[in-house]
């Protein structure tokens, strides 16, 4: 099939992209694949080879005055106007199947404060958070469990977050946080193991087998992610056969619940218990003494996507090659394309 590769954006992460969407570019065409790869620049400007490509409702992609025939995009854009349902809503509006979640589906998994209010809804455990700059805002944080975090709302690759440890420290942290994004989270700390599951599907989503991120540094910031060296990555994870089976299981829910389809890697905080067998469960939802407590941390709906990316490395390591983890999720967006097409607004 002809694929095009959309990489760059207009976000923070744009050269991240770039190296995701050259991946998956390589990737598709090891796969047997013919591909375009379309650039979008930091202006929003889109091209290719140098010339512009141009957008046309109802029709598809023009390239020099001339439409391009195409089977399925596959958009590898990190943040916003990529992984926020603005460049779906683009394809959408041209009509072209596409890699990935839908406009709905990639706008709630983006904005941070949005999923954890649908989680809280579904009862998915997570950790406290607060909306800075709402009545009581501060108070309330300040009850949360320290160190917190700061975090502008719809950013990722740990853009912007601050680890505030000192109470004094928070109103500094917010505002660093709203210089990004004017919706700014403030969240609980856990003390837990950062796992990864990758998910892949649509409607009958699959979860890969978890993976445990390793650093030397103090948390996992943007250095530590795109530094080489600073950080491993254990595929799989060192969990036992029950909790491995439980992320898994907690993942695919989280995918589903969020109405994700493609692709998405869910982030979690896994917690040893500590208590004794025997001891009382004194909070509804609490773990059975014995069992290890998993909160949700966040979703990525486009994660990073090279051959040494988390997600790719955990399908890998349960046993997808990365040119079929590209070519499934190409097949996952035509069939998501016609099952759509099947229903008229």
């Amino acid at each position: 099939m002809r694929v095009a590769v959309l990489s760059g954006g207009r976000s923070s992460e744009h050269d991240i992209s770039l190296l995701s969407g050259e991946a998956v570019a390589e990737g598709l065409e090891a796969a047997g694949h013919e591909v375009i790869r379309i650039q979008i620049e930091k202006s929003g400007l889109w091209i290719t080879d140098g010339h512009p490509v141009e957008i046309r409702p109802g029709e598809g992609l023009a390239v020099d005055g001339d439409l391009v025939s195409l089977d399925a995009v596959f958009p590898v854009l990190h943040g916003p106007f990529g992984e926020d349902g603005v460049t779906q809503g683009a394809l959408d509006t041209i009509g072209v199947p596409y890699a990935g979640s839908d406009v709905l589906a990639s706008a709630v998994c983006m904005d941070k404060l949005t999923l954890k209010r649908l989680c809280g809804f579904h009862g998915i455990p997570q950790v406290g958070f607060v909306q800075a700059f709402t009545p009581g805002w501060k108070e309330q944080a300040l009850e949360l469990e320290f160190p917190l975090w700061v975090k502008p709302s719809r950013l990722g690759s740990s853009v912007g977050i601050s680890k505030v440890t000192d109470r004094d420290d928070l109103d500094a942290a917010v505002r660093e946080a709203a210089k990004f994004d004017p919706r700014v989270i403030i969240e609980a700390n856990s003390p837990g193991r950062e796992i990864e599951c990758s998910v892949l599907g649509n409607e009958d989503a699959e979860a890969s087998l978890p993976g445990e991120i390793l650093t030397d540094d103090e948390w996992y910031d943007y250095e530590a992610k795109y530094t080489e060296g600073r950080t491993r990555i254990a595929a799989p994870a060192d969990l036992d056969d029950k909790t491995t089976a439980a992320v898994r299981d907690l993942a695919t829910r989280v995918f589903t619940m969020a109405g994700c389809s493609g692709l998405a890697r869910c982030d979690f905080f896994v917690e040893e218990d500590t208590a004794e067998p025997g001891e009382a469960v004194t909070e509804p939802g609490e773990p059975a003494p014995g069992q290890s407590r998993i909160l949700l941390n966040e979703i990525n709906t486009i994660p990073g996507f090279t051959r040494t990316s988390v997600y790719a490395k955990l399908w890998e390591a349960t046993g997808l090659a990365y040119p079929d983890l590209c070519d499934r999720l190409v097949e996952l967006a035509i069939q998501r394309h016609k099952s759509a097409s099947e229903h008229s607004f």
